[in-house]
């Protein structure tokens, strides 16, 4: 890139290393909570007014409330029998992050799928702040058009670089590029 950058890793920069292990018992003392399902008292992990940001299908909401009827409802009523397995998890002071996938089966209806009763993946990737004790931020990345893709619905119509993959489209490229990423 030439020129001015903008400024990198803002919101980590000021990190408090001393942190690590405090944030690590909160992620994963709530991740054990997820897997037992529990909603009612899922505050135990999260502030009042946290901020949960997802991608764009999964919304985003603000504060235990929304999260609870939001998110955690919804989701429960769509995928029963769910396990949730970090595949890794990372900590740095008051920072932590997960990727894995949760494994379900679709039991409720699923944006306007009806239930199918298949067990189905879900990936995803989950980043948290945790202050006093508290998980303040989390910035989510789950990926519902791999899970619509189990149940039969392609959400790209086609359209999915995918497509490149398989050999089936021809990948595009930028004029002035030569073919060069």
């Amino acid at each position: 890139m030439k020129g001015s950058r903008p400024e990198q890793a803002v919101l980590t920069k000021d990190t408090d290393l001393s942190k690590t292990d405090e944030t690590r018992a909160v992620i994963e003392a709530m991740v054990d909570g997820l897997n037992d399902h529990r909603i009612a008292d899922i505050g135990e992990f999260f502030a009042h007014g946290f901020r949960w940001m997802g991608n764009q299908g999964c919304g985003t909401k603000t504060g235990l409330q929304e999260f609870q009827d939001n998110w955690q409802r919804p989701f429960q009523a769509a995928f029963s029998d769910k396990v949730c397995i970090d595949e890794a998890r990372l900590y740095m002071g008051e920072w932590a992050a997960a990727f894995g996938r949760q494994e379900a089966t679709h039991s409720g209806e699923f944006l306007g799928i009806a239930p199918t009763g298949k067990r189905v993946e879900i990936r995803y990737m989950d980043f948290w702040k945790v202050v006093d004790g508290k998980i303040v931020d989390n910035w989510v990345n789950v990926d519902f058009a791999h899970v619509a893709a189990q149940l039969g619905v392609d959400l790209f119509n086609g359209q999915g670089w995918e497509a490149y993959d398989r050999g089936e489209r021809t990948a595009p490229r930028p004029d002035n590029q030569g073919g060069t990423a």
